[in-house]
Formats: structure tokens, C-alpha cells, sequence
């Protein structure tokens, strides 16, 4: 093999191996959080977390899978670096940012918990008389 072809190896085996960690990771630390979200319905929990790990995994393998084909040829060993680095680089902020998607989400459904977990306010009195 040549230096593209190991590049392209070595780009598919490192970033689908990171989405995968990245998936696992979000999976069990989000499962407290949803289950927080959905008053402690922790059945709903798990199947909207299974369900957005689904989804993590199909974007993210779709975007790695359309993003390996390259126009531009590197020789040579630090070629085929440069472009596994531009590669690489771009998986990585795209998985930051749908990390970053995700905690809003998460947040989100959190938040409507916690509004409906609060008591309703004191009402004020006026001044006795």
C-alpha cells in the first residue's frame, strides 16, 4: 500500500474508534441526567438514550464515511500526516459540537423537569393593620 491508502486506513480506524468512545461515554453519563429529565422514568430514559446514540452513531459514521474521499494527492510520509491531521481535526470539532448539541439537549430537558419539580411561590401579604 502507499502512503493515501494508509492514510485512509488510519483515518477510518482512528475516528470511528473515537466516535465510539465518544458514543459509550455520553451513553452512560447521560442516563442520570435523562432519567433527572424525565421525573425519574428511568425505561424513558434509557430508550431516548439508546435512541440518540443511534443517531450519534449514524451521523458521525456517515460524515467519517463521505469525508475519506480527498481530491488532492500528498507524497510522500509527511503528506499522508497532513491529511490525516486535516481529517482527524475536522471529526474531532465535528464530535465536539454535537457533544455540545447534546448537552444543550440534555439541559433543556433537565430544565423542564426541575420547573415543574418547583413549590409555587408564597404569596405576598400587605401590611397588617
Amino acid at each position: 500500500m502507499n502512503v493515501i491508502e494508509w492514510t485512509y486506513v488510519t483515518y477510518a480506524a482512528v475516528s470511528i474508534g473515537m466516535t465510539i468512545w465518544v458514543a459509550r461515554t455520553l451513553h452512560k453519563n447521560g442516563q442520570v441526567f435523562l432519567t433527572d429529565a424525565f421525573h425519574g422514568n428511568k425505561v424513558l430514559a434509557e430508550s431516548v438514550n439508546h435512541l440518540l446514540v443511534v443517531g450519534f452513531y449514524l451521523i458521525n459514521l456517515g460524515f467519517i464515511s463521505l469525508f475519506l474521499k480527498t481530491d488532492t494527492m500528498r507524497e510522500g510520509m509527511r503528506g499522508g500526516i497532513e491529511l490525516f491531521s486535516e481529517k482527524f481535526g475536522v471529526v474531532m470539532v465535528i464530535l465536539g459540537l454535537m457533544h455540545f448539541f447534546n448537552i444543550y439537549v440534555f439541559s433543556r430537558f433537565r430544565r423542564r423537569a426541575l420547573v415543574h419539580k418547583v413549590p409555587p411561590a408564597i404569596p405576598v401579604q400587605g401590611p397588617a393593620n
